[in-house]
């Protein structure tokens, strides 16, 4: 009988720590996704609010309305979507370049065995160590003097800002291209060269297509990158109509007495909508693209 009872007590010891852990993970949970989902839900708010302020913003407001809405679209001195079209144009010419430089290069590296190989795969890990920040006076300097030889690839262009995210875009990129690279069996390259294929048929024929997973990954990344970046784009880009949307939406809010958190509100999230249908259309093959080219370097 003591035996008996002492199982019983046992397994109400159990079951009462497992029923305890189960109440404290949905506790962690709930309050995760209402930190999460808190900012999100003022936003909403804020641009249904006709006041334009968040000195008396509350989570309801009074009087909600359209007119946020209305100013971002018939506001000629605030060209809000011309700075969206700005960002998808710059953010979608970024990505495809990056994508095609950085397949290339990792296939080169995953692929070929050539002099200075590793010294400039440390190379390029080495330089990603430093801050972006700190090059933000050299890029200057350098789009100003390119400025001066060739219009269009210096200051207040775009092309000059492609460029630069071009280059920032290639580093990491490379590697984690090559890691999943590397996964892919090199008997299919042997193969296709014995039937007399050739690299760039091995490359676009048969690498590519199963790469699809990893170039959606890196494809969002770098999209999100790009199109979500502040500080180069008002570094390099001077006159309101190059700017694009991270940029111009700090218009609203840089006057003291004209800030214009409504607006702002409601642009924000209108800028939102790229990134999330996106990711919804692509959500399917970022996990496999993540993981996979984490299992070989």
């Amino acid at each position: 009988m003591s035996s008996y009872s002492g199982f019983k007590k046992l397994r109400k010891s159990q079951k009462f720590n497992q029923t305890f852990g189960i109440v404290i993970k949905w506790i962690i949970a709930v309050f995760l996704i209402v930190f999460s989902v808190f900012p999100l839900v003022w936003i909403i708010s804020a641009s249904f609010n006709p006041a334009s302020t968040l000195a008396t913003q509350t989570l309801i407001p009074r009087n909600p309305g359209l007119d946020n809405y209305k100013f971002l679209l018939g506001n000629p001195v605030f060209p809000y979507f011309k700075w969206l079209w700005n960002s998808i144009k710059i953010t979608t010419i970024s990505t495809i370049l990056t994508l095609s430089l950085t397949t290339m290069a990792a296939y080169a590296f995953s692929r070929f065995r050539f002099k200075g190989r590793r010294a400039m795969l440390k190379g390029i890990l080495l330089i990603q160590v430093f801050p972006n920040l700190l090059s933000i006076v050299a890029l200057f300097l350098i789009l100003t003097q390119f400025g001066s030889i060739i219009e269009q690839i210096g200051l207040d262009t775009h092309l000059g800002l492609i460029i630069v995210y071009l280059g920032g875009a290639m580093g990491m990129n490379i590697w984690l291209m090559k890691g999943y690279m590397d996964t892919i069996p090199r008997d299919i390259d042997e193969s296709a060269r014995v039937d007399g294929a050739t690299d760039w048929q091995i490359f676009t024929r048969l690498i590519l297509p199963l790469l699809r997973p990893i170039l959606v990954v890196i494809g969002l990344l770098t999209f999100i990158g790009t199109y979500g970046d502040f500080i180069l784009a008002r570094t390099l880009l001077k006159s309101n109509e190059q700017y694009t949307v991270m940029v111009g939406l700090q218009i609203y809010t840089s006057g003291m007495f004209s800030q214009k958190w409504g607006p702002f509100a409601a642009g924000a999230l209108i800028s939102a909508l790229p990134i999330m249908i996106i990711y919804f259309l692509l959500q399917d093959q970022i996990i496999g693209g993540l993981t996979r080219g984490a299992v070989k370097g």
